[in-house]
């Protein structure tokens, strides 16, 4: 019998890749949706080269369009849309009092307004779904602990994974009625590309580990091992939940030294 079908966007790299690597060793179909073409063609070939049935989509998912092309395209590969992963996402440093107009729109449109349209043209298709008598799919949000925590030089990227948390509880409440479950996932500090470029010297990580109870940095295979839980049937009485693999760092109310 075949796997369900997982949409992933910002698949090509990092969590999203994670995230499509675990739902493939899970034995998951997979649509990794990204920007990049070569590095999202590079890892459906890896899947596929594994023996997966994995495809390569690309979708701006700020962009109506593209979005619905995804959806569509997605059909046409696989037919149905059982999990998705609303992973994409951008982020740009600048302090609150010289950020551009421009900047602010642009990681808004990807970060919430992208979630939105995806998890809106997706949750329309999984009911679509019910009511020709399948099962009901779920939908998984990728927050952060900045939807929590301020950071200064982060306005647009902290006020949309804010606004993530209460999407997610919007979707989960309007949704349930068809079964159909949505939860977010609120990563901590993972070794992903983007904090790569923060902890680029030692003083830097050092902050980072301070605020870390558990002394390390997190893998992007530990987000999606909770991603692969809350699609699972586990997870089948849970909706409307930020969950948080962040090492403890949500209830810090005081700094660590670092490990030595």
């Amino acid at each position: 019998m075949p796997g369900r079908v997982a949409i992933i966007t910002g698949g090509a790299r990092g969590i999203g890749r994670a995230c499509a690597e675990r739902f493939a060793a899970d034995g998951e179909r997979i649509v990794v949706a990204d920007v990049d073409e070569d590095e999202g063609q590079a890892c459906a070939e890896a899947l596929r080269a594994s023996g997966v049935e994995a495809r390569f989509l690309h979708c701006d998912v700020g962009e109506r369009l593209d979005v619905r092309n995804l959806v569509t395209g997605t059909l046409d590969l696989f037919g149905s849309i059982d999990i998705l992963v609303n992973n994409a996402g951008i982020v740009h440093g600048a302090d609150f009092l010289d950020l551009k107009e421009a900047d602010f729109d642009r990681v808004l449109k990807i970060n919430l307004k992208g979630v939105f349209l995806m998890g809106q043209a997706v949750a329309r298709q999984m009911v679509d779904q019910i009511e020709a008598g399948g099962k009901p799919g779920t939908i998984i949000n990728m927050s952060s602990v900045n939807a929590v925590f301020a950071i200064p030089n982060q306005v647009p990227y902290t006020m949309a994974k804010g606004g993530v948390n209460q999407l997610t509880k919007v979707m989960a409440i309007s949704l349930a009625p068809y079964g159909i479950r949505v939860n977010a996932i609120g990563p901590g500090s993972i070794m992903t590309d983007i904090l790569k470029t923060v902890v680029n010297d030692e003083e830097a990580m050092k902050k980072v580990l301070m605020r870390t109870p558990l002394g390390r940095i997190g893998e992007p295979s530990e987000v999606a091992s909770v991603a692969a839980f809350l699609a699972s049937p586990d997870a089948s009485y849970i909706t409307g939940q930020t969950i948080y693999p962040d090492g403890g760092r949500l209830p810090l109310n005081y700094t660590m030294p670092p490990k030595d």
